[in-house]
């Protein structure tokens, strides 16, 4: 007779084996992407976002369900990365919703779960598309309430049955998005989720498998963090009332009501200053600088368990900072005036509006930051920042309002669950696709309108952006009714492919010319870390030649695998 119920030990196993088996296929997964360019990167996505948890659930030595839950929802919810991995996440917090309430899990609980998943999922896109991981989920889901209903009782057959379902959705995704049937390829997402459901069904089989987990790196209490405190650069010359800079999260053993969380500010506020409190369902991050952080971790424990402590004693880093400017200021007349990823001293003065772009590049970043962009996060097209990297961002701008450009449409999502995590900071985001998109969007900023109107201002200007980029094929396909062979250089619009040749300053060029289409009056070309500014300069000369009404503006941006990135507006 079959197994019919699954306790948390078992379910904490067949989680760790569904994210080894993911991570074990993530290059494969990242190859199945639409385009062959060398960024894709969904496979890599939704592995990192799977490993946040799984990492927490490995620490785990006596899993019950509710502790599993929390490890499960928490750790993915905050590792998420890119559009696959929100959704990945979110169907786990849906997933995690329903089995908590239970000490052991059988097959219509596991259907209620399925559904909860869905559910959960499909609310957090704005525009559900058919196609996708959403639909392979659903159809999983379909089947397991199928099975539930006919009274299928025992777990091996049910959960078979339910991934065989997962991969018939699969296979037909070719044929709900004609993009994947012209690729020759299913959707990259469903086959990670997919890769997931086996990984977890081997562990249920009892399948010997190696569930190793490498141990979140953890911070030691007193050490100092490369990263400095929120407004050390600007105050080094002051007195600082309070030494210790306290960062820690709380896992909350039941919800944080909004009593308890007034009342905890109250207790903080009596002992320290600067303080944050970020509340979730199951987490609530917490900063406050005050002399005696044990005090504030006593306090805290009555509510929950602590993880990830970071305390940094603040003159010392003041001391140091201090130091590092006076070299740096007998080396140049410049000092720098902008973050970067991993900085905290971001905004040192309490502000209206504050500024995250995500970029990638010395040049791109150099102009966000001459814009008047606070934090600068590295990433988007080679490495998706998480959820958790846009609140560590948010934590360190000391603004009311902050006003949050993704340029990357995959990343969107993640900036948005980070929007949704905040509740003492006014979050806007502004859905910018590209950096250009991101770079117009700031130029737009009017200090001397309101947040909505700007808001308002910045989303429609953006809507004016075209963009481009040349990279090269890492495999042969055929998209846009476009023969492509690896090694070919590829010119890449919004919608689709613009140009595709062997030689990149041609493809670059008839790539701007298809741009060009509309009446444009300005175009911009970013060059990338491999280009020489005298084979930019060529391709800039000639495209002014092409459109000479147009004013065209060259600049470095030092962005890796895209050669060119052109905007024109």
């Amino acid at each position: 007779m079959g197994l019919n119920v699954i306790d948390a030990k078992m379910l904490s196993k067949m989680f760790l084996a569904g994210a080894k088996n993911l991570e074990h296929k993530k290059e494969w997964i990242n190859e199945l992407n639409v385009f062959p360019v060398p960024d894709g990167d969904t496979g890599t996505n939704m592995s990192m976002t799977i490993m946040s948890a799984a990492k927490e659930v490995a620490d785990i030595k006596e899993p019950d369900m509710v502790s599993l839950a929390k490890a499960i929802s928490s750790g993915s919810l905050r590792g998420a990365r890119g559009n696959s991995g929100v959704i990945l996440s979110q169907l786990f917090r849906g997933f995690t919703k329903v089995i908590r309430e239970y000490d052991e899990i059988n097959a219509a609980i596991l259907a209620s779960a399925c559904d909860k998943a869905v559910e959960t999922a499909y609310k957090a896109v704005m525009k559900p598309k058919e196609g996708t991981i959403l639909t392979v989920a659903k159809g999983a889901a379909k089947r397991a309430n199928d099975l539930a209903v006919a009274g299928e009782k025992d777990l091996e057959v049910f959960i078979s049955e339910v991934i065989k379902e997962a991969e018939v959705v699969l296979a037909q995704t070719p044929e709900m998005l004609p993009v994947l049937k012209q690729a020759g390829v299913v959707d990259s997402g469903g086959q990670g989720l997919v890769e997931v459901l086996k990984g977890a069904f081997d562990a249920f089989l009892g399948k010997e498998l190696d569930l190793t987990i490498e141990a979140a790196p953890r911070k030691e209490i007193g050490a100092g963090n490369k990263a400095m405190s929120a407004g050390i650069e600007a105050q080094a010359n002051a007195e600082i009332k309070f030494c210790y800079c306290t960062q820690f999260l709380i896992m909350l053993n039941k919800p944080f009501n909004i009593k308890q969380e007034m009342d905890f500010k109250e207790y903080l506020s009596s002992i320290g200053d600067s303080i944050v409190v970020v509340a979730d369902d199951e987490i609530v991050k917490v900063h406050v600088h005050t002399n005696d952080p044990g005090l504030a971790m006593q306090k805290a424990l009555l509510y929950g368990s602590l993880t990830t402590i970071i305390i940094e004693n603040m003159r010392l880093e003041r001391d140091e900072k201090v130091s590092d400017m006076m070299e740096k200021q007998m080396q140049s007349t410049e000092l720098p005036t902008m973050a970067k990823a991993g900085d905290s001293h971001a905004a040192s003065e309490h502000k209206e509006t504050g500024f995250i772009a995500v970029s990638i590049g010395e040049g791109m970043n150099e102009i966000f930051r001459s814009l008047g962009v606070d934090y600068i996060i590295e990433g988007g097209q080679t490495m998706n920042p998480s959820t958790e990297d846009m609140l560590n961002a948010i934590e360190q701008i000391n603004a009311d309002n902050i006003f949050i450009f993704p340029n990357n449409k995959n990343i969107i999502l993640a900036a948005n669950q980070a929007k949704q995590l905040t509740s003492d900071k006014n979050i806007i985001v502004i859905p910018t696709k590209t950096v250009p998109q991101g770079i117009t969007a700031i130029i737009n900023y009017v200090p001397d309108i309101s947040v909505a109107e700007n808001e308002a201002v910045m989303t429609q200007e953006v809507q004016n952006v075209s963009t481009g980029q040349v990279t090269y094929a890492v495999r042969d396909t055929m998209i846009d009714d476009k023969e492509i062979h690896q090694g070919d250089f590829m010119g890449i619009g919004d919608k689709g492919i613009l140009s595709v040749g062997t030689d990149l300053q041609t493809v670059a060029y008839e790539m701007i010319k298809e741009m060009m289409k509309n009446d444009y009056e300005l175009i911009s070309i970013y060059y990338g870390d491999i280009i020489k500014e005298e084979q930019a300069q060529q391709l800039a000369e000639k495209v002014q030649a092409e459109f000479s009404g147009c004013d065209v503006e060259l600049q470095f941006g030092g962005q890796p695998i895209y050669s060119y990135i052109v905007s024109v507006e």
